[in-house]
């Protein structure tokens, strides 16, 4: 099974709040930066505070010594899960799985889903890529330096799956159940495939918070992603 984190896509923490109220099966949280930039810390308290596992989507890619101590600024705020960016290299990644300890699971962002292979070519000046292998090449990288595992595009889950040992975090977006809109994501897949090939967390947000009802949302890709 894969466990499904709730992506909280939202303006302020109240409406995260009513939203969770409105959801009460939600074991994680995704905190990303528009809620982070708003909110802070204190927001983050409230939600490990529910009893809730929070996953810190920040991204971070920058000198080894500053994502080191913001690393170890989300171990000490009690965070579950951050990233940083794969591609931020060696040095940075050693640096921040040194930084995590056993508390904080690391994972590095390989190729946002908002990329196909045209546009993430032209984004890093090549003329051809092979998404694919560019992902089992940021994978690699990021479990030789350590990291708890990858976020990658369901359509990449088989390519990354080796470069981890069994415990390994395979964390997947862009999850469109048939019938949800695709919006900004290039490359999706419905949860049971990804489940099916080996995703261990799956982010979700706007197909649960754009729906009437949130909970049988929540509830029908849960299902989908495996038992309990």
């Amino acid at each position: 099974m894969a466990e499904v984190i709730l992506a909280l896509d939202l303006p302020s923490g109240d409406a995260s709040m009513r939203l969770l109220e409105r959801v009460p099966d939600v074991r994680w949280v995704k905190v990303g930066s528009i809620l982070m930039t708003r909110e802070g810390p204190p927001l983050v308290r409230a939600l490990i505070g529910r009893g809730l596992r929070v996953f810190l989507d920040l991204k971070w890619h920058d000198i080894p010594n500053t994502v080191a101590s913001a690393v170890a600024a989300a171990r000490d705020l009690g965070v579950s899960m951050a990233t940083v960016h794969a591609s931020g290299g060696t040095a940075m990644l050693e640096a921040a799985a040194a930084a995590a300890g056993p508390e904080l699971g690391i994972v590095g962002v390989t190729v946002l889903t908002s990329f196909d292979s045209e546009s993430y070519a032209r984004a890093t000046g090549r003329d051809a890529v092979a998404l694919t292998a560019e992902v089992r090449r940021l994978a690699a990288i990021a479990a030789a330096a350590g990291l708890r595992g990858v976020v990658c595009s369901p359509h990449e889950i088989a390519a990354v799956r080796p470069a981890f040992p069994p415990g390994g975090w395979i964390v997947v977006p862009g999850i469109r159940r048939s019938g949800d809109a695709a919006g900004d994501q290039r490359r999706s897949a419905g949860p049971a495939d990804a489940a099916r090939a080996g995703a261990t967390h799956l982010v979700v947000g706007r197909p649960i918070l754009a729906a009437d009802d949130p909970a049988r949302a929540f509830d029908d890709i849960a299902d989908a992603a495996g038992p309990a």
